[in-house]
């Protein structure tokens, strides 16, 4: 059976548990301050799509489909990235709480993280390689085996990468953020001399 086909619609304040969306591939559609929490997004498809001020925590995403979808001003606590549809999997996060979210082993090269919030978050054995971490909080998010070449970190902030268990050639890291792949080694760093 066909999946129902839903283009260039916009959703305005919609309370996902009261009024459900029927499953189907939605492109170039718009959501509004919706609220998508605790839903079940099971094999739906969103291509070219923007989520705009909307809460999506914990909603479940297996076999989801994001392709090219922008997420803003979005609260986004919990989500399992990892069970989405692999297959051309992409995104971007402007102002976003993704805090205790999971890419596990995903696949999200290039992708743009702006002014987002990854508290926590799992990031272990993903392939980021060339994404952009603009002033983006990484406090206890987790790092390993994980492929950050080329990747721009130099406005990121409160992360801790070791580098012998990430590939992180080429990446861009600030001289104050240096000490986030030092952490291993529990040293103390200053950068200018303390007169004792």
């Amino acid at each position: 059976m066909d999946q129902l086909y839903i283009p260039d619609k916009t959703y305005d304040k919609l309370y996902f548990i009261e009024t459900p969306l029927e499953q189907g591939d939605y492109e170039n559609c718009k959501f509004n301050n919706c609220d998508f929490s605790d839903a079940n997004l099971r094999n739906f498809k969103f291509t070219d799509c923007e989520f705009t001020g909307c809460n999506i925590s914990l909603a479940i995403l297996y076999m989801t489909v994001f392709r090219d979808v922008k997420f803003k001003d979005c609260k986004m606590l919990g989500l399992r990235f990892d069970n989405c549809h692999k297959f051309a999997l992409s995104f971007t996060f402007d102002n976003c709480s993704l805090n205790h979210s999971s890419f596990f082993q995903t696949k999200i090269k290039r992708t743009v993280f702006r002014n987002c919030l990854l508290q926590e978050t799992d990031f272990i054995e993903c392939d980021i390689s060339h994404a952009i971490f603009d002033n983006c909080d990484f406090l206890k998010a987790s790092f390993d085996r994980t492929n950050l070449e080329h990747a721009d970190f130099r406005t990121a902030y409160n992360y801790s990468i070791n580098p012998e268990t990430n590939r992180i050639r080429k990446a861009k890291f600030s001289l104050y953020g240096v000490s986030g792949l030092l952490d291993k080694y529990d040293i103390v760093i200053e950068l200018k001399p303390q007169n004792d």
